[in-house]
């Protein structure tokens, strides 16, 4: 009798969730669904099919990079890099009620997937994730996505004003994880803003099928808008493509404790021959106005232990976590006939633990970006030169020019 009474509790409150007052982020022919935890940058809004009774949506979409580079670094020949950088194909809608959303996201570029070995998986999958939304100010997910982690992550690569993100992502972001989300949402137009999202995840990164343990990540964020949210979710792309009327600015902060991670950068990177637990600080800031655009972020790692792991079976070979710190700084201008013009400086440094094994490296990098369809459909041109400072006194200097087209819905 007692199992009766909680199968009739819980189809009670199913019931009731299903016929309770929907709170939409929709207007008029927009079928697109704002998922806090998966902020793609999307002008238009993808191919949608909407069920006659309403039970079901579906939208589909596609972006692609395709480049050309030209590579000259030190003590190597110069020469020529063309690809898809990028090809991906995303999914999204809801079942049975707006409050019961999904997301899927394939990639299929090389780059993407990256090399198969054997023994390990295809990386086609990036995300794929249920969410539940009571309401406009909470998202609860269950599923592959992007973490709560720093701005240039968080932010699609598709919305991002030069070709790539920076060095000091490429080492200590967060990247994606599978696990459970919660993320609190208040954003007001002209008031003072702010989001709170935490993570519980497996830490070990994207598809992963290694031998269960009993190490999770742990992940806590808070952005703060002093002057109101952004136009247009303008926190998620970057560069002020639609010349906020008013001045802009997020401050945020993040912090993640992953324990016992298995890899070199906690989800990113090759294996370790030890697990080590990882902390992680990320902040940011952004400021927007009227064409003008500012970034600034620090990103930091430690670990718990000595952050170089050996070989139990060979003492000369050995692997570490990537620890140490970075800062990035960026400002751009877009006038009206949306040219934009970006440079953007970064510092990187190694810790102490493995100064013998990797260099400091400074970057800069120029780049014009033409909008033809906001940051759907744009052509982007950078040049890009890097300082790489060894422990032994030796220094490298390596520098690229590239061209890109960007296109997607």
């Amino acid at each position: 009798m007692k199992f009766q009474k909680i199968i009739v509790l819980i189809l009670t409150v199913w019931s009731l969730s299903l016929n309770a007052q929907v709170n939409i982020e929709q207007t008029k022919h927009d079928n697109d669904l704002k998922l806090s935890a998966l902020p793609y940058y999307s002008f238009g809004k993808g191919v949608g099919l909407t069920s006659p009774d309403s039970l079901f949506q579906f939208n589909i979409r596609f972006r692609m990079q395709n480049r050309v580079t030209y590579i000259e670094n030190d003590g190597e020949k110069p020469g020529y890099d063309g690809q898809i950088r990028r090809l991906r194909l995303r999914f999204d809608g809801y079942v049975i009620n707006p409050k019961f959303l999904y997301a899927i996201q394939l990639s299929f570029a090389p780059g993407d997937v990256g090399e198969i070995h054997e023994g390990e998986n295809i990386n086609i999958i990036r995300d794929a994730v249920f969410f539940y939304r009571p309401n406009k100010n909470w998202n609860f997910s269950f599923g592959q996505t992007k973490l709560p982690g720093n701005r240039q992550r968080v932010n699609s690569s598709g919305g991002l004003q030069l070709t790539d993100r920076t060095i000091n992502n490429a080492k200590f972001t967060i990247d994606r994880d599978f696990g459970f989300q919660v993320h609190n949402m208040n954003e007001f137009k002209e008031k003072f803003s702010y989001n709170f999202k935490a993570a519980f995840t497996t830490g070990e990164g994207r598809n992963s099928t290694e031998k269960a343990d009993d190490g999770i990540a742990a992940t806590g964020k808070i952005e703060l808008m002093p002057l109101g949210a952004f136009t247009k979710d303008g926190t998620y792309f970057e560069g002020d493509v639609v010349r906020e009327k008013k001045p802009k600015l997020l401050i945020s902060g993040a912090f993640q404790q992953n324990n016992h991670a298995r890899r070199t950068q906690g989800q990113l990177g090759n294996d370790l021959f030890e697990k080590r637990t990882m902390k992680s600080v990320l902040l940011d800031g952004m400021f927007k106005y009227n064409g003008w655009a500012a970034m600034m972020s620090y990103m930091s790692r430690t670990t718990t232990e000595n952050a170089v792991t050996f070989n139990p079976d060979d003492a000369t070979e050995s692997s570490y976590v990537f620890v140490g710190n970075g800062f990035d700084y960026q400002a751009s201008y877009v006038t009206k006939s949306n040219y934009e013009f970006i440079t953007r400086y970064s510092i990187q440094n190694v810790g102490k633990d493995i100064q013998a094994l990797a260099p400091n490296t400074r970057e800069i990098s120029f780049g014009v970006t033409k909008y033809i369809w906001e940051h759907a459909f744009k052509l982007q041109a950078e040049i890009n030169f890097d300082k790489l400072e060894y422990y032994n006194g030796t220094t490298k200097n390596n520098w690229y020019a590239r061209l890109q087209v960007e296109i997607g819905i």
